[in-house]
């Protein structure tokens, strides 16, 4: 009854509109009032889940991510992608998903990608005579990219959620088979989409346009590599890696690109101090929402629920990522991970799944819900930067989402693609 209780109060409170952070804390904290449990309790849990060293690092890889947005590496994206695929079907819908992936490989952020891609190409494929909503589906799908490709502050939450003895560098490495797969999937549904409605295709514009284009972009892309690979050389941690991030980034927007003044840097900080603390009440609401699960037993009554489906892994397995589909459509993205990962991730390893495995299949499940109303936080940012209204695009966004879906099954059932590459790399 107490969890049906804490549920239903969650439910409501989602429903008035009350902000999500606010919701966790309020509806847990009635729970704990009905249990006579004393209030500070919730001031303890709450500093308790935001006092981890490792989240040090998610305020450093936002702020890296608002300094590579206003230092102009989106467009020289943009520019070098639509040089390199601009010619295949769909054409800038191609541009779209590619500069998708590799600006979600130095921001790390789904909506930060939506709106990049979203400002920047959703004018000039209508200019082009591209759909808008098309354009729209495009870019918003394309961004979920970035919470698998490295680096995500989202693993970071995962393996901070997980507890010990999860490597976030092999979560970064295991997630760029199955980012790229994910956008693989996304290029091909856009292709099919752009040919049957009749869309232009760019033209080719020389190997050396496409060299000269790299080039201007590639010092952005080498953000991505320098994290990668200081962490599994062991140069620096995860939170190191992050501030090497931001000061590297400075250097090239002030010294190189020159596309960072004082206004620009004043509305990163600005913009990035708005986030994090956004993000950091989430974890800490989500903590103490959390916490009062594990004391109501949530996860041990929902493993005896799951248990018929259990005597089949991949039957249990479908079940999770069905369950994080729904989930994900009520609920933000952060405080999902931290609720559900205690609650799935040993039902999941109890089958047979890695631990790494089960991350992606969570960012991913997780991401699908960041497009799906009610909430679809990064469909309404992709919307409102193009101008149009989300119920026009969610009438033609069904195949996009079938390509996630492909994918979403793909690693949830294909270990080797997510496992594949930390295994090379020792």
């Amino acid at each position: 009854m107490e969890i049906l209780f804490l549920l239903l109060l969650l439910a409501a409170l989602l429903f008035l509109g009350v902000p999500v952070a606010l919701s966790l804390f309020l509806s847990a904290t009635a729970l704990l009032l009905a249990m006579d449990i004393p209030l500070v309790v919730a001031m303890q849990r709450m500093a308790a889940g935001i006092n981890v060293f490792t989240l040090m690092a998610i305020p450093l890889f936002i702020l890296a991510g608002e300094l590579m947005t206003q230092a102009g590496i989106a467009r020289r994206m943009v520019t070098f992608a639509d040089n390199l695929v601009g010619r295949a079907p769909g054409g800038l819908g191609q541009v779209t998903i590619v500069s998708s992936m590799l600006f979600g490989a130095v921001s790390g952020s789904a909506l930060a990608s939506a709106s990049a891609m979203g400002s920047a190409l959703g004018p000039e494929m209508r200019k082009r005579g591209y759909d808008a909503d098309y354009a729209v589906n495009v870019s918003t799908t394309a961004s979920i990219t970035g919470l698998l490709i490295p680096p995500s502050h989202n693993m970071i939450l995962y393996a901070t959620a997980a507890g010990a003895g999860i490597s976030i560098g092999d979560l970064f490495v295991g997630g760029i088979v199955p980012g790229v797969l994910t956008g693989i999937t996304l290029m091909v549904v856009a292709a099919i989409v752009a040919t049957r409605r009749g869309y232009p295709r760019g033209s080719f514009p020389g190997f050396r346009a496409v060299l000269r284009s790299g080039a201007a972009a590639f010092p952005g892309i080498l953000t991505a590599l320098v994290i990668l690979v200081g962490i599994l050389a062991g140069i620096f941690t995860p939170t190191e890696s992050a501030a090497t991030a931001c000061a590297y980034t400075l250097l090239v927007g002030l010294f190189l690109y020159r596309d960072l003044d004082l206004a620009r840097l004043k509305l990163a900080f600005l913009n990035s101090a708005r986030t994090t603390v956004m993000v950091m009440f989430i974890i800490a609401a989500a903590s103490l929402f959390g916490w009062v699960l594990a004391v109501l037993q949530a996860p041990a009554q929902l493993a005896d629920l799951l248990a018929p489906a259990m005597q089949s892994p991949a039957l249990t397995l479908l079940t999770i990522a069905l369950m994080l589909l729904v989930l994900g459509t009520f609920m933000d993205m952060a405080p999902l991970i931290l609720i559900t990962t205690p609650i799935f991730l040993p039902i999941a390893t109890s089958v047979g799944m890695d631990p790494v495995q089960f991350g992606m299949m969570l960012m991913l499940a997780l991401g699908i819900g960041l497009l799906t109303p009610p909430v679809g936080s990064v469909l309404f940012v992709g919307c409102a930067a193009q101008n149009i209204r989300m119920g026009e695009a969610l009438r033609t966004i069904w195949p996009f989402y079938l390509a996630l879906f492909v994918a979403l099954m793909l690693i949830t059932f294909v270990p080797e693609l997510t496992l594949w590459l930390p295994r090379q790399l020792g």
